[in-house]
């Protein structure tokens, strides 16, 4: 105690803050974990005459294969180690997906169908290796669309995982298209619209069933 008999007391420590990382140190971590690798996946459409589409408004001159409900879907996964290099990873996985994109909120699009295949465990590569995947009478209940606000896509993702580093990803798109025989029936409808007592009109349509192209 002081010759005044008041206690001492402890000045207050200075808040610790957390010192940015140097941005050197930032760059030998990219250098470490990052352009380790390059990878590349791609879809074989197993048959000569199998026809190719326009993937969208937004992907003007792309095309993709047209694939239906029931079919396999096989293709070839490249993971390519740059000379000297070796990539650690936590697995190399193929994904086949379904996926509703909002096209103004990608944070709210979501994945409706999904499909993993592994391809190798978690460990290390040292050089390029090449992967064939297959997957066998997909369901692909619901045909791609393209719209100004939504959009339904199929695609496979070939994603290389990775514990100090973001995920090495790339994607190829697919189109689904499902036909159906023309419908035996196809009957006339009619449909009524009005107002009680004072306006009353009706519609006869002459089939209840039309093509695209009508």
């Amino acid at each position: 105690t002081s010759s005044l008999g008041a206690p001492w007391e402890a000045a207050p420590r200075a808040p610790h803050r957390a010192r940015p990382v140097p941005s050197s140190a930032m760059s030998m971590l990219g250098g470490l974990f990052g352009n380790v690798c390059t990878i590349d996946v791609t879809i074989d459409p197993g048959d000569s005459n199998r026809k190719t589409g326009p993937l969208g408004r937004d992907r003007k001159g792309e095309k993709a294969y047209i694939f239906t409900d029931g079919e396999d879907l096989m293709g070839t996964a490249v993971v390519s180690v740059k000379p000297g290099k070796k990539l650690e990873h936590q697995g190399i996985k193929v994904e086949l997906i379904g996926q509703v994109e909002m096209v103004n909120d990608k944070a709210s699009s979501y994945d409706f169908f999904s499909i993993t295949k592994d391809l190798e465990p978690p460990g290390a590569l040292f050089e390029p290796k090449q992967y064939k995947w297959r997957f066998g009478a997909v369901d692909f209940a619901n045909e791609t669309y393209s719209g100004m606000k939504v959009r339904l896509r199929y695609f496979v993702r070939l994603s290389v995982v990775r514990n100090y580093s973001s995920n090495v990803t790339k994607e190829v798109d697919m189109i689904v298209q499902n036909l159906f025989p023309q419908p035996e029936l196809n009957n006339t409808i009619k449909m009524e619209v009005g107002i009680d007592e004072c306006l009353h009109i009706e519609f006869e349509y002459d089939k209840s069933k039309y093509h695209m192209k009508d």
